[in-house]
């Protein structure tokens, strides 16, 4: 039985600069503040989520859970079935949940100790102006010690499926019919890459990049447009070292007549504008991040 995973939900991150994160991501990355206290915070873009992003407080930087939503309620206790029957152990079974924005839902963990949230029947907020900022997380990108093992595992048993790759270092899985939702990089450690935010056109993807420089933050990479994915990109560096990138344009699937592709990993398609020049190498360091002290692997 398939897991019907709709979307991504939002992704919580442990950061070692809370409160100047918190402004960072609150201030010229253009979230909204709509849940904190003095170790936590939730933040919203302009789309129909209750928050996209969750911060804590914490010695290290990484990956607190990944949210996924499912349909319904019966689509939250199927999948709980379903990878109880897969020999995976559950966190928690399937329940109301107490955090910001409620729903119903349980969490388990991947194979390097990733904790993942499936739920459903989260509480609704009023729409945001559409602008030049996020409208909603895109993807997740994180970097893993088995990329092959990873990938297998997120398509085996939360259903996922693979839409490209970028030689044998890159793998983009899929949950709808955005080009990528979760994608893997092979690493020495398991960590998180990036954390990516939609905007909703061109425009507004110049204009972000506008509003950051005004504020003094520049892309440690970007602007430029990738190959996989199709996707305009520019990458920055927040208070903590964690990478998050503005992008639009995602490429969209067919899923009726989708093959999977594998990208050399040439500066042509990297960056199919050739404007972004090759990352450098305080970016490539900050995309590696720091060992997860959680990570099982």
């Amino acid at each position: 039985m398939a897991i019907d995973i709709r979307h991504l939900r939002r992704v919580s991150l442990h950061t070692t600069e809370f409160e100047e994160s918190v402004d960072y991501y609150g201030g010229p990355w253009g979230l909204e503040i709509v849940d904190q206290s003095p170790a936590s915070a939730c933040l919203r873009a302009t789309g129909p989520e209750h928050h996209c992003l969750e911060l804590h407080a914490s010695g290290y930087n990484g990956i607190e859970h990944i949210g996924l939503g499912l349909p319904s309620i019966a689509a939250v206790e199927e999948a709980a079935d379903e990878i109880d029957r897969q020999g995976v152990q559950l966190l928690s079974t399937p329940a109301d949940l107490a955090g910001p924005g409620g729903g119903y839902g349980f969490r388990l963990a991947d194979p390097e100790g990733r904790v993942i949230e499936l739920s459903t029947m989260v509480e609704a907020v009023a729409p945001r102006p559409v602008g030049s900022t996020p409208t909603t997380l895109s993807h997740v990108v994180l970097n893993t010690v088995d990329i092959d093992a990873a990938c297998q595992w997120w398509c085996g048993v939360l259903g996922f499926r693979v839409s490209d790759w970028s030689e044998h270092q890159m793998v983009f899985l899929r949950c709808n019919t955005n080009h990528h939702s979760i994608a893997f990089n092979q690493a020495e450690w398991t960590s998180v890459n990036h954390i990516a935010y939609e905007v909703a056109s061109l425009d507004a993807f110049m204009i972000s990049l506008g509003r950051l420089r005004h504020e003094d933050h520049t892309p440690g990479w970007g602007p430029g447009r990738h190959g996989p994915g199709h996707n305009a990109f520019a990458y920055f560096i927040d208070p903590a070292g964690l990478v998050p990138e503005v992008t639009t344009d995602l490429e969209q699937v067919d899923e009726s007549s989708w093959v999977p592709r594998v990208w050399r990993r040439i500066p042509e398609l990297s960056d199919l504008w050739g404007t972004a020049g090759a990352p450098s190498p305080e970016i490539r360091g900050h995309m590696a991040g720091t060992p997860d002290p959680t990570a099982s692997r």
